[in-house]
């Protein structure tokens, strides 16, 4: 190519720039409302590391401080800056040396300085998104007619970082227009859980908002009400108390008693001012502080300067943690500091990786050196900087950890989680688009951003320190806090000490707790007096730190100090509330007034019923007898006594077997007699009713039929029981609603059978369907004389039978609301039953056994009749009835008798 030609190229690339860094500067003024970028920085790439692969991933670190005003970036940052830094790297390396995560795919990446400060993030992040803006050349052409050629910049699919909230907040903003997913491993900020203004965010340490719910969770487990907060003017801070006192007044029980914020440029004596402030409500001796380590520092100096040592109970969040920077010089003012800090471990390997880092087999990282010089404290000779004498020169034979003081950062982990995270979510994507393929293939390329923020969202894997990597629906990780206690007295080795832990709930330790001169029981910072034992605290209306003390009544007891609770369903309270009794057990005893009565109906029927039977099979062959149908007799007879005996079963103790004959007996015995009353006033209707067709008999009226067809009625009840006893198998219960009046001390338990309101009804109702059809045909078959058949008195038997049903049910159902239920009811019951059958008893057999008892000469065999004279003997009477009617009516017409 000529000179020429290479300046009219070179010319071209640059008008063709030049749009792009005008586009640049829009979206800058758009997003942050400044100046735009300084000409001096036009045109230049911002510093970075670039690792070769084939998908990129972005990285933002803090690697230098923030700068003095007019100057970006200050001092490099060894632990917070190169650590994490060096962990993205060696996350890097593992994940490019598995067989398993992304075979035949090499993650590479473009790392960047944030320096932290979130304008000069967002500069720096644009690079993130060059290959993203689409740049117009139509109307650029080459000197010889031809289109100019444009390096392609790489791609970045996902950026890892950042760590300072503000920072992360300000990068999400320009990565969400452009669909790249970002995840954090440092920005704890709640704002940043909006998924609708930060839906491409995600970040693998928990928000502030769980810490704030753990720190909540540890104020009220060392009962606490009325507390202080402190927070330092920032996201951080402001955010993180704004939390706490939400989930407080959510939580209830919580007061602030004052709600202080230290800030960003502090004047002199402004921590004086903030003690003093403190002070004014001595009471809140709790103090919660959110705030850099430069702040916490500096609270304790004043209050120590105050003379406060011991007074101030301070809950510190992660800022404070496990460090021991803040409370340097001042450990008498921090004794006792609960401190908080996400769950996470030192990794082994990164230890390892970092430790045997040199200038040698390091020059990826361009700041390494940069960190070298200032964790020896020495200086590099490099070519056109002039030497500092004043320090000693790098031999480069130094080693981290042996000629230097190394502790693993804390985030390290984060870190490490943050690119495996990426990592498994790139693998997920790969597997689902690109089956069989052995590198990137058509359908990942390029990464659709929106696709793979659901990968990331879905994956779910052991981290680096073997707890679970996993995001919900805001992209927020799990909350997995370890809580510390700063403790100087009676330990050989001061310092923080592990004192429980919280996973969606808390796990406190009281006992491994002291305080102030060794002191084991938790200080109080509170507003009201403890309640007396028994009682509850009800918070004051409109001053939730103070609360009136009330009783627990009816059937609470005193949960904790803030809640009365239910005894369970099978206890009462103790007579203090403080805890709970199991409630006594009763059941219906025999000599119960209850039982009496009903047990001494049962005992006449029984004698009566036993009288009745015993009669009939002595004079089993005597006209009355016979007269009687003795076959059905005998059933109605057994059905009778039964009845009778069902009062027995239900006043005996409830057991298996008891409440197994209860299901059986308790509508057998009805059973039985309607069916033998049903059968016999159906035989009857059917036989007068086919003699006035014809002479000839209606058909199974013989004794066998009669007694098939009763057999089948009963068959029908004894299926339905049985039935029930294979769905529901008879058994016990203990019924402690039954008797459960306000006052607990008369509370009981009820031992009975498991049969319900309901099933008791349902085992009498096919008893009830037959009465009522029997009572039917007994309606319908009143006309015949009584001297032919049984038609009346069982028509009797039945009305009055009618009468006492309709009589119970009000009765049994009408105090089911009664304390008294189970023995109204079973008493109800029982004696219902017994009148029944004492009705069916009286009606049906003593006038027959009197008979045959006592008038003997009454007992003797009447002439028989054809069943033609019989049926005309009918038609006559019934006739006869229909006339009398007609003229109780006013009718006088007479019609002949047309049966002569």
């Amino acid at each position: 190519m000529t000179s020429e030609a290479r300046s009219s190229h070179q010319c071209c690339w640059l008008g063709s720039s030049f749009r792009y860094q005008i586009w640049v500067q829009l979206l800058w003024l758009l997003l942050v409302g400044v100046t735009p970028i300084s000409q001096a920085q036009q045109g230049t790439q911002p510093q970075s590391i670039k690792i070769e692969g084939d998908i990129t991933l972005g990285g933002l670190f803090p690697v230098h401080s923030r700068g003095p005003a007019g100057v970006p970036c200050g001092e490099i940052k060894r632990e917070k800056g190169v650590h994490r830094l060096e962990a993205m790297l060696y996350a890097l390396d593992q994940i490019n040396s598995d067989p398993d995560l992304l075979p035949n795919i090499t993650l590479g990446a473009r790392i960047l300085d944030t320096c932290s400060r979130d304008t000069y993030a967002l500069e720096q992040s644009l690079t993130f998104v060059q290959a993203l803006i689409q740049k117009d050349t139509s109307d650029v052409r080459c000197s010889n007619g031809e289109p100019p050629i444009i390096p392609k910049p790489e791609r970045v699919v996902g950026v890892i970082g950042a760590s300072g909230s503000s920072v992360s907040i300000m990068v999400a903003n320009v990565l969400r227009l452009f669909a790249i997913p970002q995840i954090s491993y440092a920005s704890t900020a709640p704002e940043l859980s909006d998924n609708s203004r930060y839906e491409f965010f995600s970040r693998v340490v928990p928000p502030d908002s769980y810490q704030a719910q753990a720190m909540v969770d540890i104020v009220k487990a060392m009962g606490w009400n009325y507390v202080s907060t402190l927070a330092s003017e920032g996201n951080y801070g402001e955010s993180g108390v704004d939390a706490f006192l939400q989930i407080s007044r959510e939580a209830g029980g919580l007061c602030i008693a004052q709600s202080i914020k230290i800030p960003r440029e502090p004047r002199p004596g402004e921590f004086e001012k903030i003690i003093k402030r403190l002070m004014e409500t001595s009471n809140a001796r709790g103090v919660i502080i959110f705030a850099n380590e430069d702040d916490i520092k500096r609270v304790l100096q004043s209050a120590k300067k105050a003379n406060l040592t011991g007074h101030f109970l301070f809950v510190g969040s992660d800022s404070w943690g496990a460090k021991n920077s803040p409370i340097q010089d001042q450990e008498e003012v921090a004794e006792g500091a609960v401190t908080i800090l996400p769950k996470r471990a030192s990794i082994d390997g990164f230890d390892q990786y970092f430790t045997s880092r040199s200038l040698e087999n390091n020059r990826r990282n361009i700041w390494f050196a940069e960190f070298w010089e200032d964790d020896f404290k020495c200086k590099l000779t490099r070519p056109g900087i002039k030497y500092d004498t004043t320090r000693r020169k790098c031999t480069g034979d130094e080693r981290i950890s042996r000629d230097s003081q190394y502790e693993q950062e804390g985030k390290v982990q984060f870190v490490i989680d943050a690119v495996y995270a990426m990592a498994h979510a790139l693998h997920s994507m790969h597997l689902d688009l690109c089956p069989g393929s052995m590198g990137v293939c058509e359908k990942m390329d390029p990464v659709e951003g929106r696709m793979l923020l659901q990968y990331i969202r879905s994956v779910n894997f052991n981290g680096s320190a073997g707890t679970g990597v996993m995001f919900n629906e805001n992209g927020d990780a799990p909350g997995r806090y370890d809580i510390f206690q700063y403790q100087m007295s009676n330990v050989s080795n001061p310092g923080y000490k592990v004192i429980g832990q919280w996973t969606n709930h808390l796990r406190l330790n009281p006992e491994e707790m002291q305080w102030s001169g060794g002191d084991r029981k938790i200080p109080e910072s509170v507003c009201s007096f403890p309640c007396e034992s028994g009682e509850r605290k009800k918070m004051v209306k409109g001053v939730p730190c103070c609360w009136h003390c009330e009783l627990c009544d009816g059937y609470q007891y005193l949960l904790d100090e803030f809640t009365c609770d239910m005894c369970p369903f099978d206890m009462r309270p103790l007579k203090n509330r403080t805890g709970c009794r199991p409630t006594p057990i009763i059941k219906l005893e025999w000599s119960s007034p209850w039982a009496i009565i009903p047990v001494f109906l049962a005992i006449l029927g029984i004698l009566a019923t036993t009288g009745a039977i015993v009669t009939f099979i002595r004079f089993n062959d005597t006209p009355i007898v016979r007269a009687s149908g003795r076959e059905l007799s005998y059933v109605l007879l057994t059905g009778i006594f039964l009845i009778y005996l069902i009062t027995f079963l239900m006043i005996a103790e409830p057991s298996v077997a008891v409440c197994a004959f209860r299901r059986l007996l308790l509508g057998l015995g009805m059973c039985i007699s309607n069916s033998a009353m049903l059968t016999k006033t159906n035989r009857i209707y059917r036989i007068f009713e086919q003699g006035k067709k014809s002479v000839t008999p209606p058909k199974f009226i013989s004794p066998t039929s009669q007694l098939i067809i009763t057999f089948i009625l009963i068959s029908v009840q004894l299926l339905g029981v049985f039935i029930w006893f294979g769905v529901v198998p008879p058994h016990t219960i203990i019924d402690y609603e039954e008797q459960k009046p306000p006052n607990p001390e008369f509370a009981r338990g009820v031992l009975k059978c498991d049969m319900s309101d309901l099933s008791l009804i349902l085992c009498l109702s096919y008893s009830i369907v037959l009465m009522i059809t029997c009572t039917v045909y007994a309606i319908k078959s009143r006309g015949v004389p009584e001297t032919f058949n049984e038609a009346k008195p069982i028509g009797f038997t039945m009305y009055t039978t009618c009468i006492i049903w309709l009589a119970f049910v009000p009765i049994f159902f009408g105090t089911a609301q009664s304390t008294e239920k189970m023995f109204i009811q079973t008493t109800t019951l029982t004696v219902s039953m017994s009148l029944s059958a004492t009705v069916s008893l009286g009606m049906l057999y003593i006038p027959k056994v009197y008979v045959i008892i006592f008038h003997p000469e009454q007992n003797v065999q009447k002439r028989k009749r054809s069943f033609k004279a019989v049926v005309q003997a009918a038609t006559v009477s019934t006739r006869l009835s229909q006339k009398s009617n007609d003229k109780q009516n006013g009718e006088s017409k007479i019609e002949p008798d047309r049966s002569q």
